[in-house]
């Protein structure tokens, strides 16, 4: 196992930020803690891994600042897709670094691992087919 392994138990206090390729390390970690159950149903989605959210997705969203986005869903959820739709190019889950650093430098009551887990998360609900509101409950019960 690589040093990245346990995102959890990362103190990168005194080091760096976490570069891209350590990120994305950082997030495939988070998505194999995951349940595998919950991983098989999951499917074929691309993960990526981008410092911020392109101009154009910021203006389609209506989002000035390029911190306040920290991950997005694009792609057909599972529960609109049909047998009979051609194939659909895969869906894709971006998580946009500086956004997300930024966000755990600012909290600091969590570490970078379960912020990074818990933006991945939040965008898998959406290939499942739920919306914000849905997903924000969801947390909230579970709380």
């Amino acid at each position: 196992m690589n040093e990245l392994t346990n995102a959890r138990a990362r103190d990168w206090a005194g080091r760096t930020a976490p570069t891209i390729d350590e990120f994305t390390a950082l997030a495939q970690d988070a998505f194999h803690r995951l349940p595998e159950q919950f991983q098989r149903v999951v499917g074929n989605v691309d993960f990526r891994v981008l410092e911020f959210a392109d101009d154009k997705t910021l203006d389609a969203l209506g989002i000035e600042d390029p911190f306040d986005l920290a991950g997005l869903y694009h792609g057909v959820s599972i529960n609109r897709r049909s047998w009979f739709d051609p194939l659909p190019r895969n869906s894709e889950i971006f998580l946009y670094r500086r956004p997300i650093l930024d966000e755990w430098a600012e909290r600091g009551d969590v570490t970078l691992g379960d912020l990074i887990e818990h933006v991945l998360v939040h965008e898998i609900g959406h290939h499942m087919g739920f919306s914000d509101a849905d997903i924000h409950a969801i947390e909230d019960a579970a709380e």
